[in-house]
């Protein structure tokens, strides 16, 4: 039987993305079948795999596949439960995990090991782990002496191509923006970047850039129309946001799930087209989007960049 690593979701779609690469790029490792399970709720509606909805995937197997499969299961906490998501099997078996920055281990194959003897395994963290495969990486030829980037932005156009209504309204709005363009990511609900450093960057990009259009994406109604106050030539794409501010992306939320999740794709991509992206490091979403884009640091203004304690954490989460 040939072996599967079932790769789960949570959370936002930037950790997600970046998390279900490191899985991706960990079942090359282990020569094992991918297979991207995003049945929690939060893109889709709960139970339905949101992944091949939003995207053109490679991967042909279907997650719901394995939900009756009474193989071993490495780790041995998934047996019987494999159509479960993240969210449900912290909350029954390991409640006090949710902040924990290790709490995923419970939950996630091995990653110091490539030869797990179960035929299937499943991978999920609520944050990419590279630093924990960079040992099996530097001894595999496909990975050596590339930089993460690059192999990221690989795996990014061999298994997230967006579906034919993203990439249609990504194609119409870059030309309606045309070049210099400046992209500008602002997390504002339960995640809140600096917006005064946003604010303050972008006044200094202009000035160096008088004529360029800025493209806006925030999940904030409040700080859409507070920047569209201060700032001439900006852009955005037509959206669902919550007047309340709630967090719109979650599987209580009223969204159109499909729909919405589409929209944030479009901004993500969007982003990481501009010639420009000012965002905070803090928020993957927009670190994706510079993956996305191949950006050089030279079009990168990182406001978080020189923050000891978000680089810090960025790092040590990496390889704990």
């Amino acid at each position: 039987m040939e072996k599967t690593l079932l790769i789960k979701g949570k959370g936002g779609l930037g950790n997600r993305i970046l998390s279900a690469v490191c899985g991706l790029v960990f079942a090359d490792l282990t020569g094992r079948a991918p297979v991207i399970d995003w049945r929690d709720g939060s893109y889709a509606p709960a139970g339905e795999n949101a992944y091949p909805l939003l995207f053109k995937p490679p991967i042909m197997q279907q997650s719901e596949t394995y939900d009756d499969d009474t193989s071993q299961v490495s780790p041995a906490i998934w047996t019987g439960y494999l159509a479960r998501t993240p969210q449900e099997m912290i909350d029954d078996f390991i409640p006090d995990s949710h902040s924990s920055p290790i709490g995923y281990r419970r939950l996630c194959t091995d990653l110091r090991r490539l030869d797990a003897p179960e035929n299937l395994a499943i991978f999920w963290a609520y944050l990419p782990k590279f630093g924990r495969l960079a040992r099996h990486m530097r001894r595999d030829p496909r990975f050596v002496g590339r930089s993460q980037a690059a192999i990221i932005g690989e795996y990014l156009e061999r298994y997230f191509t967006p579906n034919d209504r993203v990439l249609s309204e990504v194609g119409s709005m870059e030309a309606q923006l045309g070049s210099p363009c400046i992209g500008v990511h602002i997390r504002y609900t339960d995640r809140k970047v600096p917006l005064h450093r946003i604010k303050d960057t972008l006044r200094k990009r202009l000035r160096s850039m008088p004529d360029a259009r800025i493209f806006l994406a925030t999940d904030n109604s409040n700080v859409q129309t507070e920047m569209m106050t201060e700032f001439t030539g900006i852009h955005h794409i037509p959206k669902y946001l919550a007047e309340d501010g709630a967090r719109l992306h979650w599987p209580s939320s009223v969204a159109e799930k499909v729909r919405e999740a589409e929209n944030a794709l479009i901004d993500m991509w969007l982003l990481s087209r501009c010639d420009h992206l000012i965002y905070s490091r803090h928020s993957t979403f927009s670190v994706t989007a510079s993956y996305l884009g191949n950006m050089s640091r030279t079009q990168l203004d990182d406001v978080d960049r020189f923050s000891p304690k978000i680089v810090a954490k960025r790092l040590i989460q990496n390889y704990i």
